[in-house]
């Protein structure tokens, strides 16, 4: 028995982990490469690795031709030598004749060892790539080994992983030797090993970290429906419960924001709105527009775009930073929305004075070269500025005022109507008014009021 050679490859075998069925036929495999280097051909030959031994034999097959016939002394074998093995050979039996190692040459020899520590690369990295491609979706932690413009290498068990530019959240500070916990993105093929790549900005690493965090998602009772995020400053996620029993956003949030705390820890600090998905695209907007509490929402299902009114104090709040909430919540929804003021929805449209059916086409003129082109700007005008423009007597002024002012009501009225008949003032009116700034806590439960 060879034990140096039986350990050695029992070594290979556990570090690189691969299968011994394979290994053999790898070193097989190889030895047959050599044979057909050194004769043209490989097919009476036949290559024997004892695994438990650590032998390997190599036996090729020859005919048995009398001594005058004999022309290849690979593939033949002499009748005087054949009987000199064993007496029993005769012209055209079959002998296996053992064929040393030494025989080919120091420099094939070398060629095939060099072969097979090619074949085993091959195998191992398929196999790293096989492992790690069967855990993309996996958070896992690993040690920063070097850190550049580029990216951060970390070393992920045993192995290197790579933490790119875009996938880093950006207000983060990586330290050399410190660990770090990211999600596995993706594996990638390379000329070299596999690329496992890891994600700690992409929006399935806040989904793997609420399933860590929160029992009831990991088991399904609660599920989420969809994440918008913006790595470093905010996510929203919505979230429905399959449990009625269950509040989808305390159960996320936890008995005294522990549960969140959690998750916002390890993403630094980062903002997180956790909302109550609902199938009606009103309600699910108006919870998405967390922390601002909208008092009416008007949907177009056509055109997938939402006008949002927001009292007038808060409008700031509605559109955030940069427009980041109203864009999150435009991602979260899949509706395009566009917060306005109060104010502004409830006032009526610009009229211009030249749309007035009752005024006559000599009378807009007059009004128009004077400077007069909209009904507001001729009633802020009054009774005096307007009997200033030539050949505009009072009863004409007065009967022209009273047209206008009569418009305004009715279109006050119109939309007051309107306002009453949507039905969605009265949840905001109910619930109050919003808060003069809105809370800036890492998490928001919105919607589960409803």
């Amino acid at each position: 028995m060879n034990a140096p050679i039986v350990e050695a490859v029992g070594q290979i075998l556990r570090d690189k982990n691969i299968d011994r069925d394979v290994f053999q036929e790898i070193i097989e495999g190889v030895f047959l490469s050599m044979i057909k280097k050194k004769y043209g051909s490989a097919d009476n030959f036949d290559v024997i690795f004892n695994l438990e031994k650590g032998d390997i034999e190599i036996f090729c097959e020859k005919v048995v031709v009398d001594d005058d016939d004999l022309t290849d002394p690979v593939t033949q074998i002499a009748l005087s030598r054949a009987l000199k093995i064993d007496e029993d050979l005769d012209i055209g039996d079959t002998y296996a004749e053992l064929v040393p190692v030494n025989d080919f040459g120091r420099r094939l020899v070398t060629s095939a060892r060099q072969n097979l520590t090619q074949k085993i690369k091959e195998i191992e990295k398929e196999n790293i790539y096989k492992e790690f491609s069967a855990r993309i979706g996996e958070v896992v932690s690993g040690e920063i080994h070097q850190i550049n413009r580029r990216e951060i290498r970390v070393n992920l068990d045993h192995y290197d992983a790579v933490l790119p530019k875009p996938e880093q959240i950006y207000n983060e500070k990586y330290v050399r030797g410190k660990t770090v916990r990211a999600m596995i993105k993706e594996v990638n093929r390379t000329t070299k090993e596999p690329e496992i790549v890891l994600s700690r900005a992409d929006s399935n690493f806040v989904k793997r970290l609420f399933e860590l965090e929160i029992p009831e998602i990991f088991d399904n009772i609660i599920e989420i429906k969809d994440i918008a995020r913006e790595p470093g400053d905010r996510t929203k996620i919505a979230v429905i419960s399959h449990d009625k029993r269950i509040d989808p956003v305390g159960a996320c949030v936890g008995m005294k924001g522990v549960r969140i705390q959690a998750v916002v820890r390890e993403l630094n600090n980062e903002k997180i709105d956790i909302v109550h998905w609902s199938a009606d695209p009103g309600m699910f907007i108006k919870r998405a527009m967390a922390p601002v509490t909208p008092l009416l929402v008007v949907v177009d299902e056509e055109t997938r775009s939402a006008t949002v009114v927001v009292p007038d104090d808060q409008i700031q709040f509605a559109i955030g930073r940069r427009g980041q909430n109203v864009r999150l919540a435009s991602q979260l929804t899949k509706y395009q929305i566009e917060p306005i003021k109060e104010s502004e929805y409830l006032s009526p449209e610009e009229l211009l004075v030249s749309e007035i059916e009752e005024v006559d086409e000599e009378l807009k003129n007059r009004l128009t070269d004077a400077g007069y082109e909209t009904a507001e700007s001729v009633l802020d005008a009054g009774i005096e500025k307007l009997l200033e423009i030539e050949g505009l007597d009072e009863p004409t002024a007065r009967r022209l005022l009273d047209i206008l002012s009569t418009y305004f009501e009715e279109m006050n009225a119109g939309t007051a109507s309107a306002d009453e008949s949507s039905g969605e003032l009265a949840p905001a009116t109910e619930a109050g008014a919003a808060p003069e700034r809105p809370p800036e806590n890492p998490a928001h439960q919105t919607g589960s009021e409803v």
